[in-house]
């Protein structure tokens, strides 16, 4: 359990210090330069720093450290719990800033500033990581640092099968995500996680579930076992594709491409009134029909009969 005490406090030094940044950021930053970079940096270093620990407790703790799946998923889900709770509105995943940009709620340089902040806070937070695991402070890690410039891929299924696993979990994050964005942050964290943890514990095993690229290219992009071009296909087109499948679904459409909707028919909300039938002598009549079935009278001094 000693090693397990270790990473518990690698943990909480990260949420701590990531923590501290933000503040820190939103003190000193304009608001526009936080919302767009420092927040999502972050965001993506701290979801990078404890995704490596946590893989590294996944793969080498149910061997060396004795480590049930039960323990491994709770863990897992109360991480996902504080991530949801603290990183302040950044989205810390490529595929959700792509998504507020489909439905035209952020603009292109915000967006791509997003995207860059990410690919920085997930490398800052790999070093750091792989600085930490040197210093060999429990028996995981020292085995961690042997291992790391060795390691094997998280791909453990056919390329096919793998992108079709996370394309459908990120479908269903993203699904959830668009359901859930009016709830309060109090209910939403929550609901991501238990899904999250529902993904991780069904297509782990075959794939770790990322559901975010950055995180797929920090963690398994440099190991050995597939190329580069099958790690784009899994971890990138397959999140990618079920994000836009799930945006189509919800709302019928791509906003930002689209004005049209794609899939529904759009009934109008105004309904035009009926006529009701004029009673007459004849029968009910429209008053149409009325004015057609009777003659014209002139009132005028040239009708009067003689």
């Amino acid at each position: 359990m000693a090693g397990l005490n270790v990473s518990l406090c690698f943990f909480l030094a990260t949420f701590a210090l990531c923590q501290a940044a933000r503040r820190a950021a939103k003190a000193l930053l304009p608001g526009g330069s936080y919302a767009h970079f420092a927040r999502e940096a972050a965001g993506a270093a701290q979801l990078g720093a404890c995704c490596l620990e946590m893989r590294m407790l996944v793969e080498l703790g149910p061997w060396a450290g004795g480590f049930g799946p039960d323990l491994l998923l709770t863990l897992v889900f109360l991480l996902l719990l504080v991530h949801g709770a603290t990183l302040d509105g950044a989205s810390a995943n490529p595929t959700v800033s792509l998504q507020r940009f489909l439905l035209a709620e952020a603009s292109l340089p915000g967006t791509l500033l997003e995207l860059a902040a990410q690919a920085l806070g997930v490398q800052v937070a790999g070093a750091l990581t792989r600085l930490y695991w040197a210093w060999g402070l429990s028996d995981l890690h020292v085995l961690q640092s042997l291992m790391d410039p060795h390691c094997s891929s998280a791909l453990r299924t056919a390329v096919p099968h793998g992108a079709l696993l996370e394309g459908s979990c990120a479908f269903l994050l993203h699904l959830a995500l668009l359901c859930l964005q009016g709830s309060r942050a109090v209910h939403r964290a929550p609901a991501v996680a238990l899904l999250l943890t529902a993904a991780a514990s069904t297509a782990g095993p075959l794939t770790s579930a990322f559901l975010n690229p950055a995180l797929a290219a920090l963690v398994t992009f440099h190991c050995s076992g597939h190329s580069l071009l099958e790690y784009v296909q899994v971890y990138w087109l397959g999140p990618v594709t079920g994000m836009l499948l799930a945006v189509l679904l919800y709302h019928g459409r791509l906003p930002r491409l689209f004005q049209r909707n794609l899939l529904y028919s759009q009934k109008s909300k105004y309904r035009v009134p009926r006529r009701r039938p004029v009673p007459g002598p004849r029968g009910s009549q429209t008053p149409e029909e009325g004015s057609r079935g009777r003659e014209p009278r002139c009132r005028g001094p040239l009708s009067s009969s003689h």
